[in-house]
């Protein structure tokens, strides 16, 4: 899918706060209210924006335990079980990976019981041959917002323009 500049533009800004109002976002990037409008709507329809969300502090909430699960899974059953996997209570994200294993799953668990509890229903799903579990000690960054908008560049004011190279800023 090729975007252009004023559709990565508005991307940028909505990745930034997905609550800013078209009228806003067009006042930010000085394009009319109904282009804004039509691009986002656009967006949307071809799958580009899947929904609007809010970024939580997990840690605020009390899941303070952040683990890293490596997934061997017999063969043949490897996204049957992925699927499985991501239904559970705590999980985040499920990913079909190379390697020694056949998955990596990101979960967070308020206590050690919740992790234990977890642990225990993966180990037990029928295809699971073996697993590997990362505690993580400190989150140093935890961002899932992959476009900030290649070629923007924030201003002091917050102002938005494209910076000259083009790259990823």
């Amino acid at each position: 899918m090729d975007l252009d500049e004023t559709d990565r533009r508005i991307l940028a800004e909505l990745a930034e706060n997905s609550r800013r109002s078209s009228r806003e976002i067009a006042r930010r990037l000085g394009l009319s209210v109904g282009t804004v409008a039509n691009r986002i709507a656009r967006l949307k329809e071809l799958g580009i924006i899947r929904r609007f969300t809010v970024e939580l502090d997990t840690e605020k909430l009390g899941y303070d335990i952040t683990v890293v699960v490596d997934v061997y899974i017999s063969k043949g059953n490897v996204i049957e079980v992925e699927r499985e996997i991501a239904s559970l209570p705590g999980v985040m994200a499920v990913y079909d990976v190379t390697g020694d294993f056949d998955a990596v799953v990101l979960a967070k668990f308020r206590s050690r019981a919740d992790l234990s509890e977890f642990t225990k229903r993966l180990m037990a799903m029928e295809h699971v041959q073996r697993t590997n579990t990362h505690v993580a000690l400190n989150t140093i960054k935890e961002d899932f917002v992959v476009y900030r908008g290649p070629g923007i560049v924030r201003g002091p004011s917050g102002s938005t323009f494209v910076h000259s190279s083009g790259g990823k800023v």
